[in-house]
């Protein structure tokens, strides 16, 4: 019965967009502003992100290079992106250029950092009460698939559930790991370390990588939720993001892992995901398998056509060995709808504690 309840949940910005993270189309905009680093002589006006200038100056100091040669190609990017279907595939479409590369990666760190500031899961330094207000994340997906989750579980008993879980987050923020930290705390009242320790359980796989590892992942080398990094941070913050080619080496990734996670997984939860053809690509499993004999995808397609919909379910139906009658895309929920609409085959009911 526990494999039978093994879910692998599918994380795209559409998900995020439930916490006032930025989708595709916003961060794209947000990255073309930070990158339109332009300095007015005359009258000392200047535009940009002065960090990441910084950054380009003293990553380009120990080589003798020109900074300059980097700032045009941050207008590069700034110009293009505008025509591009996200950052991420402007940056793959451009591979070979390092100075794309890595002012497109500075730019990531920054803007996603800027986001996790402005989202309703970020605590205030001056917050007394030293946790997530619960409040501002009621009708969320996160509040939704915690509650399934902890049906009827006492504390002790949450790690069987927490072990059915796998996470392809296809976002760079640290959303998930962020609320489930707290959550645990406020509802259990368990202690870091025990909510640490339940979260490592679940399988949490970043593919395009994520800007750093949270204080209660990494004491030495942590990034505090929305922090304002400093130029060396940024610098190394960088080299933790991935690009498509980089993401799908076998060799530097979790490519396999992740494609093990999905063939054997009898659930398959789609959020907020776009179903961008180099991303589905990356998913597709060498192998399936389901525990249990049979497997049932169910996602979300808000925004997508009707046309669109019955594509992109023939191509998962092909990639997941799945029949078409046993994938539900529903482009009329959002990530959060799609737990109230499907409870039942949603629970973790079943498994044993």
């Amino acid at each position: 019965m526990a494999d039978q309840k093994k879910l692998a949940i599918v994380v795209g910005a559409g998900a995020s967009k439930e916490y006032f993270l930025p989708i595709g189309s916003e961060l794209k905009a947000q990255i073309s502003g930070l990158l339109d680093i332009r300095f007015e002589s005359r009258t000392g006006k200047q535009t940009g992100d002065h960090v990441i200038m910084e950054a380009l100056r003293r990553m380009c100091r120990p080589k003798n290079e020109d900074a300059n040669e980097y700032l045009r190609a941050a207008w590069r990017i700034r110009d293009s992106l505008p025509q591009a279907p996200s950052i991420d595939q402007f940056i793959h479409t451009q591979r070979g250029d390092s100075r794309i590369e890595t002012c497109g990666k500075l730019a990531i760190v920054r803007a996603i950092l800027q986001a996790e500031a402005s989202s309703s899961l970020y605590i205030r330094r001056d917050n007394a009460r030293e946790g997530l207000d619960f409040n501002r994340t009621q009708n969320t997906w996160l509040d939704a698939l915690f509650r399934v989750v902890i049906d009827g579980c006492t504390a002790d008993e949450l790690d069987e559930r927490f072990s059915a879980i796998s996470l392809i987050v296809f976002n760079y923020d640290r959303c998930i790991e962020h609320y489930l930290f707290y959550a645990l705390r406020n509802y259990y009242k368990v202690s870091d370390q025990r909510a640490a320790a339940l979260i490592a359980r679940i399988r949490i796989y970043h593919p395009y990588g994520s800007v750093g590892e949270l204080p209660w992942q990494n004491q030495s080398e942590h990034v505090d939720y929305g922090v304002d990094p400093s130029v060396d941070q940024l610098l190394r913050l960088k080299d933790g993001i991935k690009t498509f080619t980089e993401g799908t080496d076998p060799d530097s990734s979790d490519l396999a892992l992740i494609r093990a996670a999905l063939g054997f997984a009898p659930r398959v939860l789609f959020l907020g995901f776009a179903y961008h053809q180099l991303n589905l690509a990356l998913l597709a499993p060498s192998a399936t398998n389901p525990e249990g004999g049979s497997r049932r995808i169910i996602g979300t397609a808000l925004g997508l056509s009707t046309a669109d919909c019955s594509e992109i379910k023939f191509e998962l139906s092909d990639s997941f060995a799945c029949p078409s009658e046993q994938i539900y895309l529903r482009n009329d929920l959002t990530a959060a709808g799609v737990f109230g609409e499907y409870t039942r085959a949603l629970s973790f009911r079943g498994i044993e504690v």
